[in-house]
């Protein structure tokens, strides 16, 4: 059996994540080749874009947003994404276990009295469905009228019950802070595909992460218990080690890039998944790196690619006239990496900012 590199693996997922090269791909495709990207901000969708795809601007995306053609809803980690209306109809209902975990979770941690689920359901039901509401509105109808319980389990049996969409405004990245959630039936004219696509959905987690483990696509979905998928998967897939001796699976269609192939500066933004995507993260992020990286209160800095790792954390500050990006580095580049990675932040910030009188970059 062939051992993989932790290098081969770096650069095995980053041609996956469209990180080794700009696609020339429309933003549809790519979010779906990507199974959708996290969305917990506004804003890092179109920054993982903007680094993954040839020519993308900005005004792709917030047309599909409009055009319903792409949604914002919880889903992997029961955590927001942005993902296609056909692959959120498709796999909405296999991930609904991971929204039930994280709810069963939330109502025991919280404690307080029982509650009618049904009851509620039907409440939030009927008050969602006559407008979108902000969840600031939602709480305040569900403690008023169930006063006797605890609002915050109330609020995220709602989330991960029913099937919630966030509406676009428009705007600089198309939603507010405090977005209005609709119902996702009626918004998209759509019935959700009630069948379990796990074996699917499987695929295609490895096409766009693999190679991986059991417990990396487990880590990515929120989803328990994946050994038996993989196991009726395994004839159709291909099996290698990693270093550690684990097996990883992987779609046999799918030819590894050299693990000597060049990785160019990317930026990513917060939250991205490739950060997220595996139980053993240092295929991206060194150990010694991760507390820079993962931060308190479940956050995940925006990051610097140099030859294919995490070697740093950067940010967007703007007042009236001026964009300043800062880079923070974990240790000096070399002088070629220092030229590409300047370039690669002025581009960067001007496609952030397009606005701005004067764009600053510095590290």
């Amino acid at each position: 059996m062939v051992t993989l590199s932790l290098r081969a693996l770096n650069r095995a997922t980053l041609a996956r994540q469209l990180l080794l090269t700009r696609a020339d791909l429309p933003a549809i495709e790519a979010i779906e080749h990507l199974i959708g990207m996290q969305a917990q901000l506004a804003m890092p969708p179109f920054v993982g874009l903007w680094s993954r795809l040839a020519n993308f601007q900005r005004a792709e995306l917030a047309e599909l947003l409009a055009e319903r053609q792409v949604v914002r809803a919880t889903l992997m980690r029961a955590t927001l994404h942005l993902i296609s209306t056909h692959d959120y109809v498709k796999f909405r209902t296999t991930i609904q276990p991971v929204l039930d975990a994280a709810g069963a979770d939330i109502a025991t941690r919280r404690g307080g009295a029982a509650f009618d689920r049904m009851q509620l359901l039907q409440l939030a039901y009927d008050f969602i469905a006559a407008q979108p509401r902000t969840f600031a509105e939602i709480s305040a109808m569900l403690a008023a009228a169930l006063p006797e319980h605890d609002i915050g389990a109330l609020r995220y049996t709602v989330r991960t019950q029913l099937r919630l969409l966030q509406v676009p405004t428009g705007g600089e990245w198309s939603y507010p802070g405090n977005p209005a959630f609709t119902l996702a039936e009626p918004w998209l004219g759509r019935q959700l595909d009630s069948q379990e696509r796990l074996h699917e959905l499987a695929r295609r987690y490895l096409a766009a992460f693999g190679p991986a483990t059991v417990a990396d696509m487990q880590t990515w979905s929120g989803l328990a218990k994946l050994k038996e998928v993989f196991a009726e998967l395994r004839a159709e897939l291909v099996v290698y080690h990693d270093e550690q001796r684990r097996e990883l699976f992987d779609l046999s269609t799918i030819h590894l890039p050299d693990e000597k192939t060049p990785a160019p500066v990317r930026f990513l933004p917060e939250f991205d998944n490739i950060l997220l995507a595996h139980s053993k993260r240092t295929r991206i992020v060194a150990d010694e790196h991760r507390t820079k990286v993962f931060l308190p209160g479940l956050r995940v800095a925006a990051t610097v690619l140099i030859d294919g790792f995490v070697a740093g954390i950067w940010k967007v500050e703007e007042n009236k006239r001026r964009a300043t990006l800062t880079i923070t580095l974990f240790k000096e580049p070399s002088l070629d990496e220092r030229t590409a990675l300047l370039e690669e932040a002025e581009q960067l910030v001007r496609f952030i900012t397009p606005t701005a009188v004067e764009r600053v970059v510095q590290y």
